[in-house]
């Protein structure tokens, strides 16, 4: 019989699974591109990154911002993960929605964010949480359903069966296509983690309009599918979108990568 104290534990454990496995691009993700991006660092952004998280790393780093959600006091933080745009726009008209975007959302945060971190004479409680901030973004970001429609929520209202389960096609790329390969964060970084020099340097100089009209291009084709209501996406939904998948988790490490390096380059 199982005592009455593990009962306790397994049911703390999954009230503090549950929400979390939600999140953007899910735990797993998040520490994935945090994981891709520690391979990319100079030692001197390295260095500096270890003087404003101490022992914490990129990948440990990089959830934070959905964990402090559930402060209220933060609760003005949750524009900032993402961006919505209508569909079916050409790469010139979205590239004028985004010269003129006053909102709050992920990119005009990310952009206030670098610019403040680059200030060496911040407050080191602020370095610490707007380095948080970036390293999630910046993923956050890389999720094609990041830069979705605002009608459907960015695909939260496309309601879905994963495999058999309840879902919705937000969290399906969030954490369902990720969480399905059964590997940890280092296990998966590993497996897809392979880029050339010329590779690096090329998306390096890409800006954070390109990566944006990059998700934006993926998200179109995501919601090309015209999914039914309670729609069942398994096995073949995987084999269709889990390269894509994996391109932008790499590309958001290396993306990542370059960002940090440039903001820590004055040091």
């Amino acid at each position: 019989m199982i005592s009455r104290s593990i009962k306790k534990i397994a049911i703390i454990a999954l009230f503090i699974y549950l929400p979390l496995s939600g999140m953007a691009w899910g735990m797993l993700g998040h520490r994935i591109v945090g994981q891709i991006a520690d391979a990319y660092i100079t030692k001197h952004t390295r260095n500096e990154i270890n003087e404003i998280l101490g022992n914490e790393s990129v990948a440990m780093a990089s959830n934070w911002p959905d964990f402090i959600k559930s402060d209220p006091a933060m609760s003005y933080l949750s524009p900032w993960h993402y961006c919505d745009f209508k569909g079916g726009m050409s790469q010139d008209q979205f590239m004028i929605e985004l010269d003129k975007d006053t909102a709050i959302d992920a990119y005009t945060k990310l952009n206030f964010l670098v610019k403040e971190l680059k200030n060496k004479d911040l407050e080191q409680d602020k370095k610490a949480m707007y380095l948080k901030l970036i390293i999630h973004i910046v993923g956050d970001i890389h999720q094609p359903l990041h830069v979705g429609r605002p009608e459907n929520r960015g695909g939260n209202d496309i309601k879905v069966l994963w495999f058999d389960a309840p879902s919705n096609l937000h969290s399906v790329w969030d954490d369902g296509l990720i969480s399905y390969q059964k590997l940890s964060y280092t296990e998966y970084t590993a497996a897809i983690n392979y880029t050339t020099k010329d590779q690096r340097r090329e998306w390096q100089q890409e800006t954070l309009s390109t990566w944006l009209w990059q998700s934006y291009q993926l998200s179109e084709k995501i919601y090309a599918d015209n999914l039914k209501p309670d729609q069942k996406l398994s096995y073949r939904y995987v084999y269709d979108y889990i390269d894509l998948l994996n391109d932008r988790l790499l590309k958001g490490g290396v993306h990542l990568a370059g960002l940090l390096n440039d903001i820590f380059k004055d040091y």
